[in-house]
């Protein structure tokens, strides 16, 4: 018998016991934890490479403003920032969105079809509605929400209390782009927030999903990208029996096509001929897309590729280290749209990352679980199961 076998013999502990009814790698076969190993040790190297990475994006141009005092001030003026403002300028005149969102689109050389090259009106007409000063509080209270329901589910599920507070700062560390001012136009920063919102709030365990259903209607509602997670949440429902929940999701996602459909028409009505048509959002860009999208929207962005994409590696690994609903639940959904970003997205798509990163680096803060087990499990530590105690 080896060290590991015997630091399995050894178990018996309660604490132990307890850990391992939430840590998923503590107690894998050693094949299997060596497979694990093995994979996870191929993903790192190809993210540290990621053949084909395009260089980052451009610094945005510079443009002379005047200040409150009448001062003239230069500043970096992000193209699609500029272009929402516009927009919600004319919105606020009394314009018709459609008339004003595709004749903006044409003059500042945007893609007009087809009518997807249009954002949902909901973020212009509560940006309208509110103003400035509404709008930056509506972010405030976003935010804290988010913090809130996502420490509060922490809690209550096995082995989250003591991930808790590296959890959140991660949580925090993948929307940190929201938390100024400038980029609360930006839909994708919007939608990332309300479903990590509807996250937090999913208590699957007690029956409670009506709060999360309807902050997953909000981001549904401000960007389209957001339907992955409603589906992932329609087919989580229904796998664990809950029917009534399931249904919910499923009527959310009828709503959401009803609505879609609407808005493509008032958007198309305003195609003309010769109007620039969007390039294919399918490029098959593999890891590089991944990693593109996810560090140019966030501070990943200040360190070179063969840093950043191991650690968004390490932070998808993490939510599978966490055997809980939770845990679960992040590594389906954070994979899923990591996938979906490999697969489809051009280069001046990254900020889509924006729309999943809180939740994937939330997932960082399991790798205490993750990586040591794993690393017993294949035999390749100390005293096999004994730290865990």
């Amino acid at each position: 018998m080896d060290t590991h076998d015997a630091g399995l013999v050894g178990l018996g502990s309660p604490a132990t016991d307890a850990r391992r009814r939430f840590d998923r790698y503590a107690a894998m076969p050693r094949a299997g934890a060596r497979i694990v190993l093995a994979l996870l040790a191929a993903f790192l190297v190809l993210a540290a490479i990621a053949p084909g990475y395009a260089p980052p994006p451009p610094p945005p141009p510079k443009v002379t403003l005047t200040d409150a005092a009448g001062h003239k001030v230069t500043r970096d003026d992000d193209n699609d920032l500029r272009l929402y403002r516009l927009i919600n300028q004319r919105l606020a005149r009394g314009d018709d969105y459609y008339v004003a969102a595709t004749q903006e689109q044409r003059a500042n050389s945007y893609p007009v079809a087809p009518g997807l090259t249009v954002r949902l009106p909901t973020l212009a007409m509560v940006t309208v509605a509110l103003g400035p000063t509404g709008l930056i509080a509506l972010q405030v209270v976003l935010f804290a929400a988010m913090m809130l329901a996502n420490a509060r589910r922490l809690g209550l599920e096995p082995g989250g209390e003591s991930r808790r507070p590296m959890a959140l700062a991660l949580l925090m560390a993948g929307i940190a782009s929201g938390l100024s001012a400038r980029y609360n136009m930006l839909h994708e920063i919007w939608a990332g927030q309300l479903i990590a919102l509807s996250f937090g709030l999913h208590r699957p365990q007690e029956g409670r999903w009506g709060a999360a259903w309807f902050a997953a209607a909000a981001a549904l509602a401000v960007r389209e990208l957001a339907l992955p997670f409603v589906l992932l949440m329609a087919a989580w429902a229904l796998w664990h029996r809950r029917w009534r929940e399931g249904a919910a999701w499923a009527a959310l996602i009828a709503l959401f096509g009803a609505a879609l459909m609407v808005h493509l028409h008032f958007a198309e009505a305003q195609i003309r001929p010769g109007d620039p048509v969007s390039p294919s959002w399918f490029v098959l860009k593999g890891i590089a897309g991944l990693m593109y999208k996810v560090n140019n929207s966030t501070l990943l962005s200040l360190f070179p590729v063969w840093l950043s994409g191991p650690l968004v590696v390490l932070a998808l690994f993490g939510w599978t280290g966490w055997r809980s609903p939770m845990g679960e639940f992040g590594a389906l959904l954070t994979f899923g749209y990591a996938l979906a970003f490999m697969i489809a997205g051009r280069d001046n798509n990254f900020y889509w990352g924006i729309v999943i990163t809180p939740l994937l680096f939330m997932g960082g803060g399991f790798l205490p679980y993750a990586l040591p087990s794993l690393w017993r499990s294949a035999g390749l530590g100390r005293g096999g199961d004994r730290a865990l105690a």
